[in-house]
């Protein structure tokens, strides 16, 4: 679990950073039980950028990639809302993907960075892997202040067998 911390942590930084013009720092500050540098520079690349300054939104679109030192998120678009000039909400959509050496990689439909209150939803098709071991879900949730994470095994009706979290974790792996 330290290590799916590490990488939604890792995640909340980028996310959180991708509008870093808007403002100096970010929400994340402290991962979890990781060592990324929120103050590492943040790039980010995508096909085109549209703001509409009337509903204080930025969209990246297109093989979006955001990178901080050694962690990158990739997805077909990311949409950052504002309020009082910085980043509120951080919105990662399609083909969601968060890599990080540390801590592996989390991929999902969709993510959520809620700013203030720091936490992180990700949600269709959740699935979790560092190294051998792997755990899927339909919805993950990580409150990066308290360190709290709940992955859920979604409905039927969302294509998820029983509703079920499942697990494969290899005894004697490297997956420190």
């Amino acid at each position: 679990m330290k290590h799916i911390l590490v990488f939604l942590s890792a995640f909340a930084a980028l996310t959180a950073g991708a509008q870093a013009a808007q403002t100096t720092t970010t929400a994340a500050s402290k991962p979890l039980g990781g060592k990324h540098d929120n103050n590492a520079p943040i790039n980010v690349s995508s096909d085109s950028f549209q703001a509409d300054l009337n509903a204080k939104t930025g969209i990246y679109s297109g093989n979006v990639i955001v990178e901080q030192g050694d962690t990158k998120l990739r997805a077909n678009q990311v949409r950052v809302s504002t309020v009082n000039g910085k980043a509120d909400k951080v919105y990662a959509s399609g083909n969601v993907v968060v890599d990080s050496p540390q801590s592996g990689t989390a991929t999902g439909d969709s993510g959520v960075y809620s700013v203030g209150p720091r936490v992180v939803v990700m949600t269709g098709n959740v699935v979790l892997k560092k190294g051998k071991d792997v755990m899927r879900g339909a919805q993950l949730t990580v409150n990066l202040a308290t360190g709290q994470a709940t992955l859920g095994g979604g409905s039927k009706a969302q294509g998820h067998p029983g509703g079920r979290v499942q697990g494969v974790f290899t005894p004697n792996s490297q997956t420190q």
